[in-house]
């Protein structure tokens, strides 16, 4: 493997913002390159004329910088909706999207540090699905804000899940984030301390009387007296009102998309790269030629012609690492429709390896593009590896996530009758009822990685919950 060869495997790994980084080394290391500019109207190539004839198809990068594509009869087939892009609206828009400016910093961000965690705590991949999106909404000081409702509709997902998954940021490290009230965080901490007694939760109820000296009321509903009230005090003012700032850079910490995706009125799904974050690249012309002119020995010579070898070469590998890009992009826009029109509910199974095949590259390759890259649409923000999910059999032949399928279980325990609880065999039949052909011990596997016990052990907790 040739060192140049090695060089555009890298590139293909490369986020957008570390290319920029790569492309500022290249301007700084080689006279010949110059940064162009790509319309952004039309993407086309400004009029910078190429060296040479034979160099005349890599003398720029970012001729051809989206794809259209249309997947109207994909989702008819997979859509019962009403067509609509998006349900209930949009979060963010790709013209909002954050400035190169304010990307993220080298510190360690709360946004750094939570996702690490939930990496490690979410117990499936819907619910890390979920969380992450919760931690990308937070505040620089760990709040969130929003309605959760609305949030469910923007994700297309249940309300349950939203909820769930807030639990779940909720206990991450440093304790209080992911609260939605001065209140909320003080009893998160408090309970981390295991402090949340019934005194203590009056006092954080009523943090305005305290605001407004009314001690000796506030006394008197938490029902202590002087001693334990100044200890309780002491606990409170030892918790920390805004978690997050322990962590610099809050405000830089959303992520720069590479790729962003739309639907036009035609029902066509346009995909192009971020041009914000990709530089066009172009072989000064006249420089070249003066430098040429000027060349009169043999190093001289040689030099040049070393530093237009790299210069082309560069061009040509960014070019192929956008199409790249570009291609595998496409791909799991069409895989993933559902997704796109109605959410995370509608995520089919997929592999790195279904890509490639389809694109006719190597799987290898399909996972450097993957790696470090960000989607926006209408929805969200999302890592390109959150669109493979593995999957259990369906009536269509198409198969149907595992998320899926485990939200169905989920469902289905929660809405069970406590004097008719079903049994394993019982989802296994309701399940293949809906198209999902699942065996058992799969069912039991998805339950129990759910935190859901067995028909036994949720008929004595309905039990007890009704005797409660």
């Amino acid at each position: 493997m040739t060192p140049q060869l090695q060089q555009a495997i890298k590139l293909l790994a490369l986020s957008n913002l570390e290319i920029e980084s790569f492309i500022g080394d290249a301007l700084e290391s080689n006279p010949l390159l110059e940064a162009g500019e790509v319309s952004r109207e039309q993407g086309e190539p400004d009029g910078d004329v190429p060296v040479s004839p034979e160099e005349a198809s890599s003398d720029s990068f970012g001729n051809d910088d989206s794809l259209d594509i249309n997947t109207n009869a994909l989702d008819r087939d997979r859509d019962t909706g009403d067509g609509e892009w998006g349900a209930g609206g949009a979060a963010s828009h790709a013209n909002d999207l954050t400035p190169i400016e304010e990307r993220r910093s080298s510190e360690t961000t709360l946004a750094d540090h939570l996702h690490l965690q939930v990496g490690t705590l979410a117990y499936s991949q819907r619910e890390e699905f979920i969380a992450r999106n919760l931690v990308d909404r937070l505040d620089e000081a760990g709040y969130l804000h929003g309605d959760l409702r609305e949030i469910a509709v923007d994700l297309g997902v249940e309300l349950y899940e939203i909820e769930d998954a807030l639990e779940l940021v909720q206990t991450l490290e440093p304790t209080g984030v992911g609260a939605r009230s001065l209140q909320e965080c003080l009893a998160l901490q408090a309970r981390e301390a295991d402090r949340f007694d019934p005194c203590m939760q009056r006092m954080i109820e009523n943090l305005d009387l305290l605001a407004q000296g009314e001690i000796a009321r506030l006394k008197r509903m938490c029902d202590v007296d002087d001693e334990d009230f100044a200890d309780m005090l002491t606990e409170l003012r030892s918790y920390d009102p805004k978690p997050g700032l322990a962590f610099g850079g809050g405000e830089a910490a959303a992520v720069v998309p590479d790729i962003l995706v739309r639907r036009d009125e035609d029902g066509h799904w346009k995909i192009r790269l971020n041009e914000a974050t990709l530089p066009r690249l172009v072989v000064n012309r006249s420089y070249f030629l003066e430098l040429r002119n000027g060349a009169t020995d043999k190093a001289s010579k040689s030099w040049l012609k070393e530093k237009l070898g790299d210069a082309n070469w560069l061009i040509k590998a960014l070019d192929q690492r956008q199409k790249t890009i570009l291609a595998v992009s496409s791909e799991i826009v069409k895989k993933q429709a559902g997704f796109f029109r109605k959410g995370v509910s509608e995520l089919r199974p997929l592999t790195l390896r279904e890509i490639a095949e389809e694109i006719e590259m190597h799987e290898s390759t399909v996972s450097r593009v993957t790696s470090n890259k960000y989607l926006h649409c209408d929805r969200g923000t999302f890592e390109l590896k959150y669109f493979f999910t593995s999957g259990v059999g369906s009536a269509d032949g198409e198969g149907a996530s595992s998320e899926a399928v485990k939200a169905r279980i989920k469902a289905l325990t929660d809405a069970e009758d406590p004097k008719k609880i079903l049994s394993d065999d019982k989802l296994v039949e309701l399940l293949k009822a809906e198209g999902f052909d699942i065996a058992r011990r799969t069912v039991a596997k998805y339950r129990e990685a759910m935190g859901i016990g067995s028909s036994v052990q949720r008929r004595r907790a309905k039990k007890l919950q009704a005797i409660g």
